[in-house]
């Protein structure tokens, strides 16, 4: 039997999580016109959701009804078009007999705990005379016991295809194989096996090549693409290469100068505006076999070295995995953190030294450069012990440096190693020093503000310390508070964290009420201006 192998862009549907599917409607139109002269054999038009209402220059409609005045007029040549559900997000009212609608088919994507009840959707959707395809999301999700239920299911309904979703591109040879071969064992000879890829490896190519060159011989086989790899996470399968592979080693005459202009005329303005592709986080979160919102909430803290953030990812267990939980990592980002240690001998030697000591904290905001003359006329005027967080400020004399983010640790290394014969290393307890011991090492957990928006401000854990420390008066450079991203915070541009402006109120507010909440034996001097002064 001739191997029937087809290609299928999706570019107008998965990659419109970069831009909100809001292409608009000259270059859905150049899109769709070029993958039709190009000989794409199936094209994937956008999502159908009934929460979106309609817009000509989106990918996203509520009902098939919109999908006519998008696609109704266009020549579709001897292209397949099919639209996509998330089971879930479109009733089957919305959904018009296929008679009346320019879809030829449907795909419809489901999570595991869900299949029972979306393989009853598609069967409604395949009533009314749609090519149905069954996308299972997250195929990595499912062992082969669940895998095996889920065919039962796919082999009753009798889709058009069955398809192996890498959501999150964790698939390897070795694993892919595993489940294609399992598929085509198990699933009837009448209906077709599919594959989508995703490019957190660097793998989504090779892995259809694989496919491509040793598929099944008895069903059609679906390859998904999109132009220039246009996708969700790292990114698709490049259509383009996948047509130059088919046109150069399976005789296949797709036009591939008609992707090339595609690309040239719509997809490279795209990618000015909106990035795809592998990144370093994706392949951070495909290499835990986890969820990319995983990586993206303990890499937005900005407290985390990438060691610490590996050990925090192998914690997620099961199901949690691939179901993102923000409240489950939370949980553990914390359970991290509050590494303990035995800190009584580093406690009563800093109360000795700090016990009645007028100290003067120093904060990398930008205004302990830009107010550099207070700061010198109040240390002249003051006989202070001086304590940095975080960071080293040049140009002053430092007799502590206080350290409680691992991330900036990492950055500093090699400038605390050579300040430490000028500086003392204070070091909460969530921090591996690369050599030797930190001069003090206390438990962060101690510290820690729990009831606060941020239980681990810096400036609050070391003014917890300072007061127990007996300190008797306490003076702030450097402490600008926070503002919008779009406003710089910080000395050091690669400190910056990602604040909307309400979120920057917050954040000052919430330091403001923890500073009171210590109910220090007297406030803070403010020797540089600060937003908190204001609240």
């Amino acid at each position: 039997m001739q191997n029937d192998i087809k290609l299928l862009d999706c570019t107008l549907r998965d990659g419109g999580y970069l831009n909100d599917w809001e292409f608009g409607k000259s270059n859905i139109v150049n899109i769709f016109e070029r993958l039709v002269s190009a000989g794409i054999d199936i094209i994937e038009t956008g999502f159908i959701d009934e929460r979106r209402p309609f817009d000509e220059n989106r990918t996203i409609f509520p009902d098939t009804a919109s999908a006519n005045k998008i696609y109704g007029r266009l020549n579709k040549g001897n292209s397949m078009i099919v639209g996509m559900i998330d089971f879930g997000t479109c009733s089957i009212d919305n959904i018009q007999p296929s008679d009346e609608c320019c879809l030829d088919g449907i795909r419809v994507i489901f999570k595991k705990q869900k299949m029972y009840e979306a393989i009853d959707f598609c069967r409604a959707v395949k009533a009314k005379g749609y090519k149905v395809f069954a996308q299972a999301v997250s195929i990595t999700s499912y062992n082969d016991e669940e895998l095996s239920k889920l065919i039962d299911l796919v082999n009753d309904l009798e889709p058009y295809a069955f398809s192996l979703v890498d959501t999150y591109g964790l698939l390897h040879k070795g694993q892919l194989r595993h489940y294609f071969d399992f598929a085509t064992a198990h699933l009837k000879k009448t209906i077709g096996i599919g594959y989508h890829a995703h490019n957190n490896f660097q793998l989504a190519y090779a892995n259809c090549i694989e496919l491509m060159d040793d598929p099944p011989t008895e069903r059609m086989l679906i390859v998904d693409g999109t132009l220039y790899g246009m996708g969700k996470s790292a990114g698709n399968t490049p259509i383009e290469l996948l047509v130059m592979h088919m046109n150069s080693y399976h005789g296949t005459g797709y036009h591939n100068s008609q992707i090339l202009e595609a690309i040239e005329v719509t997809m490279l303005d795209i990618k000015r505006k909106v990035d795809w592709g592998y990144s370093f986080k994706f392949f951070l979160a495909a290499s835990h076999d986890c969820h990319p919102n995983y990586v993206n909430y303990l890499m937005d803290m900005g407290k985390l070295s990438v060691k610490s953030i590996s050990e925090i990812l192998d914690c997620l267990e099961g199901e949690k995995k691939l179901l993102y939980d923000k409240e489950y990592i939370r949980e553990l980002y914390f359970k991290h953190q509050k590494q303990q240690c035995r800190d009584s001998e580093s406690v009563n030697e800093l109360r000795a030294s700090l016990k009645g000591a007028d100290i003067v904290i120093m904060g990398p905001g930008k205004n302990i450069y830009e107010q550099r003359d207070r700061v010198e006329k109040y240390l002249a005027d003051n006989k202070c012990t001086t304590i940095s967080i975080n960071f080293i400020p040049e140009g002053y004399e430092i007799d502590y440096v206080f350290m409680s983010n691992a991330k900036r640790y990492v950055q500093l290394c090699s400038a605390l190693n050579e300040q430490k014969e000028k500086s003392k290393l204070i070091a909460t307890s969530n921090i591996t020093r690369t050599l030797g011991e930190f001069d003090y090492t206390l438990n962060y957990s101690e510290l820690l503000d729990e009831d606060a928006l941020m239980p681990d401000n810096p400036l609050i854990m070391l003014l917890k310390l300072l007061k127990e420390a007996g300190a008797d008066n306490i003076a702030l450079a450097g402490f600008d508070g926070y503002r919008e991203t779009s406003v710089s915070n910080y000395i050091n541009p690669n400190m910056e964290y990602s604040y909307s402006s309400a979120e920057a109120d917050n954040i000052n507010t919430d330091t403001v009420k923890g500073i009171r909440k210590l109910n220090l034996k007297r406030p803070p001097i403010f020797i540089t201006e600060s937003i908190y002064e204001t609240i």
